[in-house]
């Protein structure tokens, strides 16, 4: 039997791999790939692997240890920290998605009696959003510490929350009641003292003397995994639910980071392991199946839009950022086929609700990756719409005014942009009236306008907010901002399209490559700025001052620099 195992998941990872490459050749999501494998070598395919027990072996291996290493991954701070905005956002999604799922997916039938709690089920699942999918395309989309990418994970933070509340309840919904809910929730609080405590003060000394030794430290992490996982079960919760508050808790102490090095090794494997499992357990793809899944995606699309925009755009964040988490939002998670697999395991739902949200994970894991990438179009596309219901975005009646005063505009404003303006009020304070600032973060817009600082909302990559802005009239336009922060467009492509709208302003623009420069002065720009070499110049008088050990001298400048500097991005 021991044999027979070794030899079953051997062949999960090998096919695992064989269609992750195609997955990586086509740019698919890694996931897909091992959903796809799980399928081809399981029941439903060419029957490689048919023994239910060894299916059930693979599955439940990989999912205490994914949900260890989702759990290693929580920033317990974010979630203790998750500001107004999100946390009202995130309470309209999760309240409203699991709402509307229940009678969603109620009136289409399926189950929701003791028993047999397949809409329940169902609608927390289609409320969760994928992390992994989400921080991976926002990566690599440089929009993690983007306004709207904040909004984003913040919501993801307090989703993952929602689950591990979600989990401590769920061993007792075949049969629920109050006492019951109670006594879980009493158990849950043990659980947590008793792994928090343990992290604090007995972990921290362990993982100090076993340091120097990698293999130590990989091990001790998944032992104390397995522990927290066996007291878990024996409190009467679910390993699972053990597996990710050890993982959380091990978050928070000073060796997270090590730790979690030395661990991640190891995800890839079990997450590998896991979705291969769960693709094992996929039904055939029926038409009716295949079916339920595209509903479904529609109706996470749907609810995504109707439960996140509405309150965004209520507090004052405009159509943009308002509109983004939407977009980036509309998957399901890993945590919703997680906890599917556990209402399967308890008994709670049929095999079909788990087959069709499968269907519905693999088929919004492409569509929402696609929208993502594309997410500046689609927000556009959407811009008419919204004028069309009588909705106004942020500031189109202060625009008037401001745009009648200004002779300087700034294109964006980051950290380059920021310390600018800071230089400006220190040594020129008297043409700060003349300056106008366009972006479309709204947090930042209400931070000039608080400061007495002209600030028009808007995407400086647009045309038609140029024209809005009153560009014609400006004097002098400067862009700070780099390619890689630019979204929709390049300081090329904008520098060709202000001096359509401007033949007479001084324009000053951003080059990263000293081959950009060329190109931007033939475009007409006034004045390329290569912050590189401003910032070489300075570095080498650092190292000039290093080697005749004068860097306390040059500590002593940047002190008295930094004093009474009051940016609006610090």
């Amino acid at each position: 039997m021991e044999q027979h195992l070794i030899s079953e998941i051997a062949i999960c990872i090998i096919v695992a791999w064989i269609c992750a490459v195609g997955a990586q050749v086509l740019r698919q999501p890694l996931i897909l790939a091992y959903l796809l494998a799980g399928v081809a070598i399981g029941p439903v395919g060419v029957k490689m692997i048919s023994n239910q027990a060894s299916i059930e072996t693979i599955s439940d291996l990989g999912l205490i240890l994914l949900l260890f290493m989702i759990g290693l991954e929580i920033n317990l701070k974010n979630m203790l920290s998750a500001g107004r905005i999100i946390t009202i956002t995130s309470a309209v999604q999760i309240v409203g998605c699991c709402l509307i799922g229940v009678v969603f997916f109620r009136l289409c039938g399926f189950p929701l009696k003791a028993g047999a709690l397949d809409a329940f089920y169902l609608a927390v699942a289609a409320a969760l959003s994928s992390t992994v999918i989400i921080v991976k395309l926002l990566y690599e989309k440089r929009e993690l510490d983007t306004f709207a990418g904040r909004i984003t994970i913040g919501i993801l933070v307090l989703q993952d929350l929602f689950a591990i509340l979600f989990l401590a309840i769920q061993p007792q919904l075949k049969d629920p009641s109050l006492l019951l809910v109670g006594k879980s929730f009493l158990n849950v609080a043990i659980l947590v003292i008793i792994t928090f405590v343990a992290s604090r003060f007995v972990l921290p000394p362990i993982f100090r003397a076993v340091a120097r030794l990698p293999e130590l430290v990989s091990v001790g992490a998944l032992a104390w995994c397995f522990l927290i996982a066996g007291l878990a079960h024996r409190l009467g919760l679910s390993r699972e639910m053990g597996a990710l508050v050890a993982g959380v808790a091990i978050s928070t102490f000073p060796y997270a980071l090590d730790v979690g090095a030395k661990v991640t090794s190891l995800r890839d494997f079990f997450i590998t392991l896991f979705f291969v499992g769960l693709g094992m357990k996929i039904p055939l793809p029926t038409a009716h199946v295949v079916g339920w899944g595209l509903a479904i995606s529609a109706l996470v699309m749907v609810t995504r839009f109707v439960t996140v925009f509405p309150p965004l755009y209520s507090m004052g964040t405009g159509y943009r950022a308002a509109l983004l988490p939407a977009i980036n939002l509309s998957q399901v998670s890993e945590l919703s086929l997680v906890i599917l697999t556990l209402g399967l395991n308890a008994g709670h739902i049929s095999k079909e609700s788990i087959g069709t949200m499968a269907y519905a994970f693999a088929f919004l894991a492409v569509a929402s990756s696609y929208a993502i990438s594309r997410s500046e179009k689609l927000v556009f596309w959407f811009y008419p719409k919204l004028d069309k219901f009588g909705l106004r975005d942020i500031d189109r009646d202060q625009t008037e005014i401001v745009r009648a005063q200004s002779k300087i505009f700034m294109l964006g404003f980051s950290w380059t942009a920021s310390s600018l303006l800071e230089e400006i009020t220190r040594r020129e304070p008297a043409i700060l009236k003349e300056i106008a600032i366009v972006d479309f973060n709204p947090v930042v817009n209400k931070e000039l306008r608080q400061r007495g600082i002209n600030a028009i909302y808007g995407d400086i990559s647009q045309r038609d907010t140029l024209q809005h802005a009153g560009i014609e009239k400006a004097q002098i336009i400067i862009c700070t901002l780099p390619n890689t922060v630019l979204k929709g467009t390049s300081n090329l492509r904008m520098l060709q399209q202000l001096r359509e709208l401007n033949s007479h302003a001084q324009i000053i623009v951003h080059a990263d490559l000293f081959s950009d420069v060329p190109q931007l002065y033939a475009a007409g720009a006034s004045y390329v700025s290569l912050p590189r070499l401003i910032e070489a110049v300075n570095l080498c008088e650092v190292v000039q001052a290093a080697r005749r050990r004068l860097l306390d001298e040059k500590n002593n400048e940047l002190k008295r620099e930094l004093i009474n500097r009051h940016e609006v991005i610090p």
